[in-house]
């Protein structure tokens, strides 16, 4: 299945087939992440930021439902617990 959509990437785009292969192993990479990995990595980015904790949690409960491979809806609390065990 990557091959061939490195295949159809380059087909489509004229990208050479290195930067075809990178871009397919890059967005396979995000879309492997699961939503505990997700919500820690999008929470300590978005604290680096300067984010205030009601803030981030409203942000990361608006992103995840709108994900492709759409996580469970997840409250506040449960975010929390992901984050903070």
């Amino acid at each position: 299945m990557t091959h061939e959509l490195v295949e159809q990437i380059v087909r489509t785009t004229g990208l050479p087939a290195g930067d075809a292969s990178r871009i397919v192993a890059d967005v396979a990479a995000y879309f492997s992440e699961t939503a505990d990995e997700y919500v820690r990595r999008r929470h300590q980015e978005l604290q680096l930021r300067g984010g205030k904790n009601d803030e981030i949690f409203e942000r990361i409960q608006l992103e995840l439902a709108r994900r492709p491979v759409r996580a469970p809806e997840l409250s506040t609390r449960q975010l929390r617990r992901i984050v903070y065990g």
